[in-house]
Formats: C-alpha cells, structure tokens, sequence
C-alpha cells in the first residue's frame, strides 16, 4: 500500500532498509533519496540536514511500503495516512 508521512523515524527506517541514503541537488534545498549511483549534481548530506530541510518545506513522504519496495517520492504539502490507487 501506498502512504503518506512525515515521521522522521519511519522515512529513515524505510530508505535506510532498502539502501537508500540522503542527498540533495546541489546548492539547492531540493531533496533526493540515493539508492544506488548518486548523480553528479547531487551531493550526500546527513539525515539530520536532509530532515531540517524537509521539515522546513513542508514536504510530504509518499512511499509504498511493500517489501523492497523503492517506490517513493516527495511532495509538497502535508498529506498522511494511506491511499489507494485504483485502475
């Protein structure tokens, strides 16, 4: 199932299960999660910055939470809980 948070401890939980690591676009606040080559113009930042970011923005954490699963991705607003999607 797809959901929504902002909970730090189960966002790291879930990127850190699955290999995935902070980093941001260069020079930017535009946040990324890394799970394998990280892109030339992106750069590794710890959790605590990638956090302070994220919470500064107003970001959401839609992943789906299927077992090795990478399905993710940030949004903006603060949406919780799970969705559905439909065919």
């Amino acid at each position: 199932m797809r959901r929504y948070t902002r909970d730090h401890q189960v966002i790291r939980t879930w990127a850190e299960a699955r290999g995935a690591r902070p980093a941001r676009v260069k020079g930017t606040p535009v946040l990324r999660l890394v799970f394998d080559r990280m892109s030339p113009n992106w750069e590794s930042i710890g959790w605590d910055q990638f956090f302070t970011l994220f919470d500064g923005s107003g970001q959401s954490f839609l992943y789906d939470d299927s077992p090795n699963s990478r399905i993710c991705k940030l949004t903006k607003g603060e949406q919780s809980g799970p969705i559905r999607l439909g065919s």
